[in-house]
């Protein structure tokens, strides 16, 4: 899937939403439609953001990482420990950005097999300017959009456990469950646990 995914700046409003996706996959699972879990989080502003646009932008990010969720994935999330939740949510913010996915396989997981503890800021500057080297897309990113994402990425990093402060940029390693790490690989996924720095044979 991520070889069809385009390079997109989509990250700039997006963030972990880990609470939010929850939150519309309980609704999935109370057996409302997708247009009704809609209206129903704009209506009563269920996500409680300022801006009903901000909840209309961010539903659809949501519901784009809920299509690669299959029923497992989606019971492990809401029924495992919140730990095993946010690396499904990593896994699906990865199977829907291909940004992402590149950054964790190409930064992070490097990190992370050499034992190197501190993400560091030129790691970060390189992987963009290499990423903008390679691409049309991304090289017509204005300054603004990529300093953006930049901040995103570290963000969700933080969110998701891989780092332990955004300040240090200490790298944490990940504990996959093995049911979690065997299932992934089970469907065909390998690429994206080895991309959170676990090793696969």
């Amino acid at each position: 899937m991520k070889n069809e995914l385009k390079y997109s700046a989509s990250l700039t409003s997006d963030a972990f939403l880990y609470y939010e996706l929850k939150q519309v996959l309980r609704l999935k699972n109370d057996g409302l439609s997708d247009s009704e879990i809609r209206s129903k989080i704009l209506d009563e502003n269920i996500f409680q953001y300022k801006s009903k646009e901000s909840s209309k932008r961010l539903v659809s990010s949501i519901f784009k990482r809920v299509k690669v969720l299959d029923d497992t994935l989606i019971k492990m999330l809401l029924e495992e420990p919140m730990d095993t939740g946010k690396i499904i949510n990593l896994y699906a913010i990865m199977k829907t950005s291909r940004l992402f996915y590149d950054f964790m396989n190409e930064v992070v997981r490097e990190k992370l097999e050499f034992n190197y503890e501190i993400l560091e800021k030129k790691d970060v500057n390189i992987f963009f300017i290499g990423k903008s080297e390679q691409d049309e897309i991304v090289a017509g990113w204005s300054d603004t959009t990529t300093k953006k994402l930049k901040q995103v990425i570290l963000k969700i990093l933080s969110e998701a456990g891989l780092l332990e402060d955004i300040k240090t940029c200490r790298l944490n390693r990940l504990i996959i469950p093995t049911e979690l790490k065997a299932y992934i690989i089970g469907i065909g996924d390998k690429e994206y646990i080895k991309a959170m720095g676990e090793h696969v044979q």
